[in-house]
């Protein structure tokens, strides 16, 4: 019985320190408090969110020179700069670029921005070289939106590029997540502990592209 209890007590500090320490750290990984309270373009898309995630990096080289990246984001065109193998193992089919290619050069509102081949979420707002919005719960074949019913949550992926001081970049990313079912909780903590390791291997892939270090491989 003893055991027992001291493993449940150990349970319970371990969530603890993930609910109150770890999870605050992770939806907030490299963004000032300013940051985190800010307004960031497509905000009002879902404008009473359950769970916000803000993260960032600074990158030195200006904005126009980091939007190139951007706008060439997604499955099928630029990746996402992220852990490619990773996301192979669910079928991504994810190869990200260390060029930027022009074809890529132009995304619209209303193009499908992909995840797998059979998964698409939606371009919302297109700001070059400022603002990039992605909106969409994940669905099958491209045709499920945020907007299905079933859906278990409505989400917006915001991209911000801001200028700093001698020509630098600063690039925030932003989640919202708006529950629409009673499971979509368990659900979405889940993929923010996920997007947490994905986003920031996807600020710093950004980072050294546009900062020209070097890369494995080339394309």
């Amino acid at each position: 019985m003893r055991v027992l209890v001291r493993g449940a007590g150990l349970v319970l500090t371990a969530a603890g320190i993930y609910a109150f320490v770890l999870r605050r750290r992770m939806l907030a990984w490299g963004a000032t408090a300013n940051e985190v309270r800010a307004p960031m373009p497509g905000d009002g898309l879902v404008p009473e969110a359950d769970l916000v995630a803000t993260r960032g990096i600074s990158i030195q080289a200006p904005v126009e020179g980091v939007w190139p990246w951007l706008a060439q984001m997604g499955q099928g065109r630029g990746g996402l700069y992220s852990y490619d193998w990773l996301e192979n193992l669910i079928g991504c089919q994810m190869d990200s670029a260390t060029q930027v290619v022009a074809d890529w050069q132009h995304p619209a509102v209303g193009d499908d921005f992909r995840l797998h081949p059979e998964v698409a979420l939606r371009v919302a707002t297109v700001d070059p070289p400022h603002a990039l919005v992605i909106r969409g719960a994940v669905s099958a074949a491209g045709k499920g939106t945020s907007d299905d019913p079933g859906m278990p949550y409505d989400f917006t992926w915001s991209f911000a590029l801001l200028p700093e001081q001698g020509g630098r970049a600063r690039l925030l990313v932003r989640e919202r997540y708006r529950y629409l079912t009673p499971w979509a909780r368990p659900m979405v903590e889940a993929v923010s502990v996920l997007s947490f390791v994905m986003t920031q291997r996807m600020l710093r892939g950004v980072r050294d592209r546009a900062e020209g270090r070097a890369l494995a491989g080339s394309r």
